[in-house]
């Protein structure tokens, strides 16, 4: 019983003694002491009047506290025991006179988290009747169902689709559609979830070791309770398809916005981790800076004295940089140690420019343009020419597939060439439809596809296993670009392809994958990229970095994708 109720039947205790009181001493024994003669029937008639009184502010105080018990039942929860549906005041009113447990069972709380064990005993079949009734919606709209929307129609309900043709939709499936799009532009913090049991039980439960393959496997979600609990990746996922049409994206602060480079930006990259960005250019200042979309902090900037930087690249294992130029040499710089080397000119060799190279997924070769069609392979752990690929014309574009076990390349006599490095031989040779000149070649991350592009501004995209079989037509040629192409780059899922050339402003183009079609809201239509000249991906896809000739790296924010 609270303190609200306990002082409420203190003062009507004392009221109700105050009246006992008076009324133990009738007025007509007082007037017979006194001498004086009264009518008896009359002083009867003013008892029971008095008595009636008496007795309507008694019900009056017994309603005052029945309404006073509401409400705290109604503030606080029940105080004597659960609210049993169906039966009215009177027989609540009635248990309470006859006496309840000072502790009872709160049903609204889940069974994990009751405090006393033997409450567990005491629940019957009633009680699952109540947890199932309680789940129902209060309110449920019956024209949801009979009601249809057409998502295809209005541009900004587009994005709901979860098929390129899919038009109507129910009422209630549009709903859903909605809360899911709110949950994936609103993602819940990790602090706020209420996963009481795998806080309680995390050392015990939360993770099960897989003592054969030796892999950490989580449990996930055990019951109903425990998805109710949570809005984390229920209905969207960062690995979904991404739809063809409107990209979901926001400009961010830029990526060099502490420190702008002074010349126009040749080269950006993203460390594997995600977080560290590189920005390289001609005012020979090599920057890193620490991306999270609001400060973009920078961490450090080395100056070469000697080499305008045409290109700067991790090796995939993420421990070096190596940065080159139109110089007879290039540069390696020692992420852990801090230490730049200078590496070259290479012996045996006479080539003045070593500016465009590839380096290889597995961090073991680095395969630099060199002249006369020849292809020049650079150990990156000794840093010495380890072998020679000849081309029957001049090579102007590079690009490793099969885990750097092959290499692709192309240039003026418009072929593209697949080598094989373990055997130093060219394994195929095909030519790329419509191309003169080949000048940028590009490869998906798991290696089904490569795209070609020329000096005429056509791209084609090819199965790699098509065009080694024999197959010679593109699946899909892309020709939104007017002038040469100079930069291409797959995302990490392959689902969108940056194409872009340096002649013109704002002459980016972003490709959807499956369906083989230009975003059509990008690039940004009332605000110009200026020259853009290098662009890039975050490992997991939400950041996405464009270098341009004014010394800026743009930064946007893909809305699909949930992790840097």
């Amino acid at each position: 019983m609270s303190l609200l109720s306990q002082n409420i039947l203190s003062q009507n205790e004392v009221k109700k003694s105050k009246r006992k009181k008076e009324t133990t001493e009738p007025s007509y024994l007082v007037d017979i002491e006194d001498g004086e003669e009264a009518n008896v029937d009359t002083l009867k008639i003013k008892a029971r009047k008095k008595k009636s009184k008496e007795e309507q502010l008694l019900m009056e105080q017994v309603e005052e506290v029945k309404e006073m018990k509401k409400l705290e039942n109604f503030l606080f929860g029940s105080l004597y025991s659960p609210t049993e549906f169906g039966k009215g005041d009177d027989e609540v009113q009635d248990r309470i006179a006859e006496g309840s447990d000072l502790f009872f069972t709160d049903r609204s709380a889940n069974s994990v988290l009751s405090v006393y064990e033997g409450d567990a005993d005491l629940s019957d079949g009633s009680h699952e009747d109540e947890d199932a009734s309680q789940r129902k919606p209060a309110w449920v709209d019956e024209e949801e169902e009979n009601s249809t929307v057409n998502i295809a129609k209005v541009n900004r309900l587009r994005k709901l689709r979860k098929e390129e043709d899919e038009s109507l939709i129910s009422g209630s499936d549009y709903v859903s559609r909605l809360r899911a799009q709110h949950v994936k532009l609103n993602p819940g913090t990790d602090w706020a979830q209420l996963d009481s049991r795998s806080k309680l039980d995390r050392s015990s439960d939360d993770e099960s070791e897989d003592e054969e393959n030796d892999v950490r496997v989580s449990h996930g979600y055990n019951d109903v309770d425990d998805i109710l609990r949570t809005n984390e990746d229920l209905v969207v996922k960062g690995s979904s398809k991404l739809l063809p049409g409107l990209l979901e994206y926001s400009r961010l602060v830029d990526a060099n916005i502490q420190d702008p480079s002074n010349g126009p930006i040749n080269s950006v990259q993203f460390h594997r981790n995600g977080q560290l960005l590189l920005a390289a250019g001609l005012d020979r200042r090599l920057r890193f800076f620490q991306i999270d979309g609001k400060r973009n902090t920078k961490i450090e900037s080395i100056f070469i004295d000697d080499c305008p930087i045409r290109k700067a690249s991790f090796l995939p294992d993420g421990s070096q940089v190596i940065l080159s130029g139109r110089r007879k040499f290039f540069y390696s710089f020692d992420l852990v140690k801090a230490k730049v080397d200078k590496i070259g000119p290479l012996v045996g060799r006479e080539e003045k420019s070593l500016e465009a190279f590839e380096v290889s997924p597995d961090s073991h070769t680095i395969a630099f343009v060199g002249n006369d069609g020849y292809i020049l392979l650079i150990s990156t752990k000794t840093k010495e020419l380890v072998g020679t690929l000849k081309m029957n014309g001049t090579v102007r574009s590079l690009a490793f597939a099969e885990d750097g076990q092959q290499l692709l390349s192309s240039g003026g006599d418009g072929q593209v060439y697949h080598w094989d490095l373990r055997t130093r031989a060219c394994i195929h040779k095909g030519v790329d439809e419509g191309c003169i000149n080949g000048t940028a070649l590009c490869t998906s991350s798991n290696g089904a596809l490569f795209a070609a592009g020329s000096d005429s501004g056509i791209v084609n995209i090819y199965n790699r296993e098509e065009f080694l079989g024999g197959k010679r037509k593109p699946i899909k040629t892309i020709e939104n670009l007017t002038t040469k192409v100079d930069f291409m780059r797959f995302n990490n899922d392959s689902q969108i392809l940056a194409i872009c050339s340096s002649m013109k402003k704002s002459s980016l183009k972003l490709i959807h994958i499956p369906s083989y079609t230009v975003l059509s809201n990008w690039p940004p239509p009332n605000k110009t990229l200026h020259y853009p000249r290098c662009i890039d991906f975050s490992p997991g896809g939400g950041f996405m970095a464009v270098g341009n000739a004014a010394g800026k790296v743009l930064l946007y924010k893909l809305h699909h994708y949930q992790h840097a």
